[in-house]
């Protein structure tokens, strides 16, 4: 089957129709086969038994269809507000990845009704709340799976809906229980999966804004350019900040903002007792190939867990075709993505942090000596410029702070003890995701301020291309600021712009 890839899930939950990969369904259909033979006479977890630490009682075969029917509704008890609509899709293609596997036992039916939900662009609700992230996401599994058998709500066409008259009206019939789908569904790393993807994606995404940032900075400081170059930075021998000081001089090729040590300090002589011009910029500009770099080895490597996991069987029991087995463990385990979700998190606060300090330099007359106070355009006094911007900015910056800390470490044994050591692999890619927007509405005060900054410098015309291109996209939004007036619409527009904008820096 065909590998299915985090740029093709970027497709799918923005919209596009995703196609069964028909090799792949036949995979599903082989394993289904097999255990529907194979499980004959046989004690399988989830088929004959109860679940979790009721395992140990046999269920009778009139009540086996009971059974699968019984856990997704017993487990359909999440709380809070909805997920997101791409966090959901995506869940749902994550959930998908595991059955093409051939590894679950399920019917087809189950994969081409998570298609058909899909491309006819109808979401399940699934709460916030629910999932430790060691038996999988069951809660909130289990909710995917309540619309699949024609129950629960929907969200379609931007109403909430009972899920039966959506399907009526789509032409859909519910899944059938066969032999253990209603575990399967339930059963596995899909929703923290789908999150962290969804999480990955503006990951990556902030990073090529910050990058920009950094350069955008630096031109605003007529900084010297040997802060991004590769002789200095290639003996440093690390990979992320050697690809950031690449993509730094990729960007500052065209700018006409930036000093040349070399022209400037080394030739001709010097009689200056004080320089004028900082010999080095402060740390938040000219260490951010540094800075960025590990933030930028991190995303990769979260990148490649969470494909892997979207290419992984990850519900319990694993069938096997191949061996003719059945095996028990705990593939439904969530450590991977919570650890990673952790690792991202901490990354995109440094991220954060980072553009509070460049902000505090933009606003800080006294540190930048080139700019207003809180590059004010107006009367000194009478007018506040972005002063209370970096209010704003400092809080967020703030609670990203204390979101920082690893969730991973926060096991709670529960379920009698049964799952006595779990990942909390969904919370942790939800706080991942908080501390996204956050940086995001850091990120955007900080455009704003680059726009205004140039402006109040003359040297619109100076910065690189991609800077000067980005400028003129937040003039269009907000323009330049020289009487006090209300901006917190445009800057939920600039919000709006930076996600919806990727740069796509290369790699």
């Amino acid at each position: 089957m065909k590998r299915l890839t985090i740029a093709g899930v970027e497709k799918v939950i923005r919209g596009e129709r995703f196609v069964l990969d028909v090799e792949a369904l036949d995979a599903v259909q082989k394993s289904y086969d097999f255990l529907k033979e194979f499980s004959r006479g046989k004690i399988i977890y989830g088929i004959n038994t109860g679940f979790g630490p009721m395992a140990q009682w046999r269920i009778a075969d009139k009540d086996l269809e009971a059974l699968q029917y019984n856990i997704i509704r017993s487990h359909s008890t999440g709380a809070g507000e909805a997920l997101g609509r791409e966090q959901v899709r995506a869940a749902m293609m994550a959930r998908i990845g595991t059955f093409l596997q051939g590894r679950s036992g399920i019917h087809p039916e189950v994969v081409e009704l998570l298609v058909a939900f899909l491309n006819k662009d109808i979401t399940p609700f699934v709460p916030r709340h629910g999932s430790v992230g060691a038996s999988g996401d069951l809660v909130q599994l289990a909710h995917i799976a309540l619309t699949l058998i024609g129950e629960g709500q929907v969200l379609y066409r931007g109403q909430w809906r009972p899920t039966a008259e959506v399907m009526a009206e789509n032409g859909l019939h519910p899944i059938s229980i066969h032999i253990r789908e209603g575990l399967s569904v339930t059963n596995g790393t899909s929703v923290m999966t789908g999150i962290g993807i969804v999480n990955i994606l503006d990951a990556v995404r902030l990073l090529d804004w910050a990058t920009l940032a950094a350069v955008w900075m630096n031109e605003i400081a007529s900084s010297y350019d040997d802060l991004m170059a590769e002789p200095l930075n290639e003996v440093r021998r690390q990979k992320g900040q050697n690809v950031i000081a690449r993509r730094m001089r990729e960007i500052a090729a065209s700018s006409g903002c930036l000093a040349q040590r070399e022209h400037e300090l080394y030739e001709g002589p010097h009689t200056e007792s004080v320089f004028q011009h900082k010999v080095q910029a402060y740390y938040s500009l000219r260490c951010t190939p540094q800075i960025l770099g590990p933030i930028h080895d991190t995303l990769i490597q979260a990148w490649e867990v969470l494909e892997n996991e979207l290419n992984s069987a990850c519900d319990n029991p694993i069938v096997d075709p191949e061996t003719q087995n059945v095996y028990h463990g705990g593939n439904f385990h969530g450590d991977y993505v919570s650890l990673e979700a952790d690792k991202v998190k901490i990354a995109l606060v440094r991220l954060c942090m980072t553009a509070e300090r460049q902000l505090n330099y933009l606003f800080h007359d006294r540190i930048n000596g080139i700019l207003p106070p809180f590059l004010n355009a107006g009367t000194l006094g009478l007018n506040y410029g972005m002063q209370a911007c970096q209010f704003t900015a400092t809080s967020t910056t703030a609670e990203s702070q204390t979101l920082a800390m690893p969730n991973y470490v926060h096991s709670i044994p529960n379920n009698n003890d049964n799952q006595d050591i779990v990942s909390m692999g969904t919370n942790s890619q939800l706080l991942c995701a908080q501390v996204i927007e956050n940086v995001y509405q850091v990120l955007a005060i900080q455009y704003i301020a680059l726009a205004q900054a140039s402006d109040l410098l003359g040297r619109t015309q100076k910065l690189c291309d991609l800077s000067r291109k980005v400028y003129g996209d937040i003039r269009r939004i907000q323009p330049f600021i020289t009487d006090d007036a209300p901006f917190y619409e445009q800057l939920r527009q600039v919000i709006g712009y930076l996600k919806t904008s990727p740069l796509r820096l290369a790699e």
